[in-house]
């Protein structure tokens, strides 16, 4: 049975980051992939896993992403999401301010042969290092 492309998208989300999966980023993001993120741009799985999942669970291990909605048009889907966490360990140059946060994000992907191609996330990255750094909260970031 193939899967959908709601069921692909939800599958990055629970499999990827709530279940730490690493394995299931090569079966999810294809060889010579692109994604976009607030950090820059990866391509392939490999780097996604260094320059991307690696660091983000070394800063937040019990980080938890909530799909609060997708929608899907052809081939590509939108997710927006909310992210939960606790910050124990180094995040960009910040260190660990043990402070739990959510903020919330959306993500655009594109899938062909099952597998994402392209990709792009935005959440806002500024104010999520403004909080690590002073525990100011804002708009789309605050402290559980």
């Amino acid at each position: 049975m193939n899967a959908t492309i709601r069921d692909l998208a939800t599958q990055w989300f629970e499999r990827v980051w709530n279940q730490r999966d690493a394995s299931a980023v090569p079966d999810l993001f294809a060889a010579d992939a692109v994604g976009h993120t607030e950090g820059g741009s990866v391509t392939g799985p490999a780097q996604f896993l260094e320059l991307m999942h690696q660091p983000m669970l070394a800063a937040f291990p019990d980080i938890r992403l909530t799909v609060e909605g997708i929608v899907v048009e052809g081939h590509e889907a939108v997710v927006r999401w909310q992210a939960s966490a606790t910050h124990l360990g180094t995040f960009g140059d910040i260190p660990s301010s043990g402070r739990p946060v959510t903020f919330s994000g959306m993500t655009w992907l594109r899938f062909e042969n099952g597998k994402i191609v392209e990709g792009s996330d935005r959440y806002n990255l500024h104010s999520l290092v403004f909080y690590l750094s002073t525990g100011q909260v804002s708009a789309t970031v605050k402290a559980i």
